[in-house]
Parts: structure tokens; C-alpha cells; sequence
């Protein structure tokens, strides 16, 4: 149907409203991507610090097998 209204016009560009709605969805898209980035880098930032966490624990108590108190 839109293909006999642009023949009828005689035009073969695209109209305002499809690339507003094109650019919408651009949007949306990109925003929701964002998101899940950000989300993304939070939970491995905070898997690193747990293991650097699990790693010190491990140091801590080596140290104490070793000389039989704490640092």
C-alpha cells in the first residue's frame, strides 16, 4: 500500500514518520544496551573483588601455617 501512495506522489524517498520511527527504535535499542553494559561491568567488578578477597584470605591464613599468628 505504501509503495501505491509513494507511486502516486512520485517519490522514492523515505517519509518523516518512518525515520523517526527508525531513529525511536535506534534509541531504545542503544538505551537498553547501555544498561545491560553498565550492569555488566558492576557484576565482574564486583566477581574481581571477591577474588581478590578469596586470595588475601588464602595469604592471611598461609601466614599463620607458617609462623602461627596473624599479620
Amino acid at each position: 500500500m505504501l509503495d501505491r501512495v509513494r507511486s502516486m506522489l512520485g517519490s522514492k524517498g523515505f517519509t518523516l514518520i518512518e525515520l523517526l520511527t527508525v531513529v525511536a527504535v535506534v534509541v531504545i535499542l542503544t538505551s537498553i544496551a547501555i544498561i545491560q553494559f553498565r550492569d555488566y561491568h558492576q557484576k565482574t567488578t564486583n566477581a574481581a573483588a571477591l577474588d581478590d578477597l578469596r586470595n588475601v584470605k588464602t595469604v592471611v591464613e598461609s601466614f599463620y601455617g607458617d609462623y602461627q599468628e596473624y599479620p
